[in-house]
């Protein structure tokens, strides 16, 4: 997906390489720290934005990133229901149209694998901002570069992930992209019904990294660096009682952060349910909201390494 040094579809996280990711962090860092020396850059360019699923973080802040880079947007927002794919339309015939009118398309869909049939139609860059219970990209990017921005590396780090693994999309791309660093440790925590599914566990087993799988969190929580900690997604489950089953399973509160080390952080992809207690918010472990505005910064690199 990367031609040269130019970067043209963003469909999934292995598509990055560690310099890649490295460059992509560098600028970030630059556009957090002085965000007025980027004003104007994308000036003239169009993004818009399909969400064929619901969104806040993801939407407003590839908005954000746009216009404080100069560019403008167009958004269909629930473009399942309010665009002509109510009418029966094709995502490929509608992505066709929209290429026409945008410099970029930013996809958010229910069906794995979006993305890439976008992608294989379009004109212009593609990014993924979600394809149902397949990839996140975007997010895996702003979540390690919260993690290199908390912890001050990633090298070297141990990660729980927990929650729902087998459908959360955000877990299985962050968990491509730590297999590109050194000595990664990642524990999945999950109940059987949504444990994470095999085939992350065998690219983990090829870039051997190792891992380990348990349904006791409290356990877990003495030795890792990172808690990913992820909601039961009530909407990828068949019927109600398969998510009530696993619903509330665990919870991040002030009981477990007492058995976090004192350097460790808690993560989440927001929105959070019943699983990170607000008691915890201020403490200065829980950097979730940190890592949500992270995710500007680094879509606005990523916009302008795709458009400039």
């Amino acid at each position: 997906m990367a031609v040269g040094s130019r970067l043209r579809h963003v469909v999934e996280s292995q598509q990055f390489s560690r310099a890649l990711l490295e460059e992509l962090f560098v600028r970030s860092e630059e556009m957090k720290r002085e965000p007025h020396h980027f004003i104007g850059r994308l000036a003239g360019q169009v993004m818009a934005a399909l969400f064929y699923e619901p969104s806040t973080r993801t939407r407003l802040s590839f908005e954000a990133a746009m216009l404080r880079l100069g560019g403008t947007t167009m958004v269909t927002d629930n473009a399942r229901e309010f665009s002509s794919a109510a009418k029966g339309e094709t995502l490929e015939d509608t992505i066709r149209i929209v290429s026409g009118y945008a410099d970029v398309i930013v996809v958010r869909h229910k069906e794995e694998g979006a993305a890439k049939r976008a992608a294989a139609v379009s004109a212009v860059p593609i990014i993924n901002a979600g394809d149902g219970p397949g990839q996140h990209p975007t997010q895996a990017l702003l979540d390690l570069y919260t993690i290199r921005d908390e912890i001050g590396n990633v090298d070297g780090i141990s990660i729980a992930m927990v929650g729902d693994l087998a459908n959360g999309r955000t877990v299985r791309s962050l968990t491509y992209l730590l297999s590109k660093f050194r000595d990664i440790r990642v524990c999945f925590v999950a109940p059987p019904q949504v444990a994470m599914r095999q085939d992350i566990k065998e690219h983990l087993d090829e870039h051997r990294v190792p891992w380990t799988e348990t349904q006791d969190l409290d356990s877990v929580l003495p030795k890792v660096d990172v808690v990913y900690q992820t909601r039961i997604q009530k909407e990828r489950f068949p019927d109600e009682a398969s998510y009530l089953a696993v619903k509330g399973i665990y919870r991040i509160d002030a009981r477990a952060m007492s058995l976090l080390r004192e350097t460790a952080i808690v993560m989440h992809p927001l929105p959070r349910v019943d699983e990170i207690s607000p008691e915890i918010d201020s403490d200065p472990r829980a950097a979730y909201f940190r890592q949500a505005r992270n995710g500007m910064y680094i879509r606005m690199a990523l916009l302008d390494r795709v458009l400039s």
